[in-house]
This record gives C-alpha cells, structure tokens and sequence, in this order.
C-alpha cells in the first residue's frame, strides 16, 4: 500500500481471518480422483513421516496451510508439491540452513502459517529462541558457521531486493557451490509463492493457535 505522508510503498501485514480463509477446507472423502493423488502424495511422502505434523492437516485429515489451495487445481497441486518436497527433502542443505532461508521468506512476507509452520520445523532442526527472534524481527542472527551466514544473507538479499549482487553471489557461490545458489534462489522463490497464495485466501494459523507477533515498525518496501 501507498503511506498517504511519505507516498512511498510500505509492506502491509498480512491479514488475520480464521484458517479456512476463502478457500473451504476439503474432506478427505470429498475428494476427486485427481484431488485424491495430490492428497495422497502430501500426506503419504516425506512431509507426514509417520504421522501427519499437527499444523499440516486437522483432527479430520483436511489439509492446513498451502496444503488445501494444492487440491482445487490438481495440475498445478501436484507439481507444486513436488518442488517443494524436493526442496525439502533432495538438496545438500542441512536443516537449518534451509529452515534460515525458510524463515527469512516467511518473516518478510509477514506469512502467519508460513511461519507457525517453519518456526515448529527450525526448532527441530536445532535453530535456537535467539535465533528464531532474529530471524523473526528481521534482524542477523548470530551464527557462527559460516554456510549458514552465507544462507541468511543470500536469502535476505533475496527478498529485499529480488537479485543477488555480485558480492553475495560470489561469496555464495565460492561457500555453497552453484548448484546449491540454484536451489537457494528456487527454495526463495517457491516460499515467497506460498506466501503470496495464503495471503490472497486469507489462510492463518489453525484454528486454537496464536499468530506470530511480528515488529511493530513496517518494512519500507522499494
């Protein structure tokens, strides 16, 4: 939006609304043929593990987050959620070094699920409530491994400024190896994807759950 004193464009938070947003949740036994493989693949691949992950799907198996926007287009649901299962799960990232790029997406667009999601799985991973706040706030987290600074200030970058200059680039290059900034740009780009479609149909956190609390200040946006 434009701030009417300034005239500049300023990033606006994303807007609260219960989980269902405008995209009803699907019930399992509502599904098509198509619906159905794009169901069983979230929930029968590497995401679910054993079990599905509270915050992906509810007490009746309806899909949460990005999830349930997959089902109303199959083509595009299927495809999708394969990217970004490769992302997660079939590059030489270490966890956290993706849950950092993860969360710096989520933390810029303002994305309540993203967030709530990725908060759950960097914990997991090992980031620590320093690091999350960082992270969170919009700030550098300490880290002393330097891949993983690499990581967050490409990723930053990234969304800041949607380029990598040829100092960062380099860096990341020399520190990662092309193929890993290939798949760092595409891992920005499909969470920053997510975050836009959760935004345009309202989604949140599940129902019960608080909401990420975001900087008061708003992040000038060029």
């Amino acid at each position: 939006m434009i701030d009417p004193v300034s005239g500049e464009h300023v990033h606006e938070p994303s807007p609260r609304g219960p989980s269902e947003g405008r995209l009803p949740l699907l019930p399992p036994d509502s599904l098509s043929h198509e619906q159905r493989t794009v169901y069983e693949a979230l929930t029968g691949g590497p995401r679910a593990s054993d079990r599905l992950p509270p915050f992906m799907a509810d007490e009746s198996g309806r899909l949460l987050g990005p999830f349930n926007a997959m089902l109303y287009s199959p083509s595009v649901g299927l495809p999708l959620q394969d990217l970004g299962a490769a992302l997660r799960f079939r590059t030489a990232f270490t966890k956290r070094e993706r849950e950092i790029a993860t969360l710096v997406v989520a933390a810029h667009a303002r994305s309540d699920y993203e967030w709530y999601a990725h908060e759950r799985i960097g914990r997991r991973a090992g980031l620590t409530d320093e690091e999350l706040d960082a992270l969170r706030e919009g700030r550098a987290p300490l880290l002393a491994d330097v891949r993983e600074r690499v990581v967050y200030e490409a990723a930053r970058q990234l969304v800041e400024e949607e380029d990598l200059g040829d100092a960062v680039f380099t860096e990341a290059a020399t520190t990662l190896g092309r193929a890993a900034v290939v798949e760092l740009v595409t891992l920005v780009g499909y969470y920053k994807a997510l975050a836009l479609q959760m935004r345009v149909f309202r989604v949140g956190v599940p129902d019960g759950e608080s909401p990420p609390e975001w900087p008061a200040a708003e992040r000038a946006a060029g």
